[in-house]
């Protein structure tokens, strides 16, 4: 019994000590010097010194980037194809197509697409218990800039009666 609450004290000492030491107590940010180019650049990346490169990048561009799909019965399960071209100087990668609802599923290619070439990006949308006016956005993450683009399908889906 003595040992026990020996070692549960010797415990409770050391756990009350590391607490109270603070090992990055003199390293706080208020100390780093925000002199110089590094630091804007990393304080804020879009307004450094230097011209910001947006030339020589990948460009996604869409025939049309919200498909308005009109009026549905709910049930129905939508799909479209978003046809897209790489207006860019550099190969395309879309690395990621997100959108905010289970009920909206993106695919998209995971091959490079080559400076104006083109490809699709599939969405399918499933209206079941998505009653009235629908705008479901499609979030795609490519090597572009900015990184992410928006497509959407918009339209109305009529409850079921």
């Amino acid at each position: 019994m003595k040992i026990k609450l020996l070692i549960f004290f010797t415990i409770g000492l050391f756990g009350l000590i590391s607490c109270q030491q603070d090992p990055g107590k003199d390293k706080r940010v208020e100390g780093v010097p925000v002199d110089g180019s590094i630091s804007s650049i990393i304080r804020n990346p879009a307004t450094a010194n230097e011209p910001l490169d947006t030339v020589n990048v990948a460009k996604i561009s869409f025939e049309e980037p919200e498909y308005l799909f009109g009026e549905v019965v709910e049930g129905a399960e939508l799909e479209h194809f978003f046809k897209f071209t790489n207006t860019g100087k550099v190969p395309l990668l879309i690395t990621d197509a997100r959108s905010t609802c289970g009920c909206t599923v993106p695919s998209w290619p995971k091959e490079t697409i080559q400076p104006g070439q083109g490809g699709e990006i599939r969405v399918v949308f499933n209206t079941l218990n998505k009653a009235e006016e629908q705008h479901k956005e499609v979030t795609i993450t490519a090597n572009t800039y900015p990184a992410q683009t928006k497509i959407a399908m918009i339209g109305f889906v009529r409850g079921q009666e």
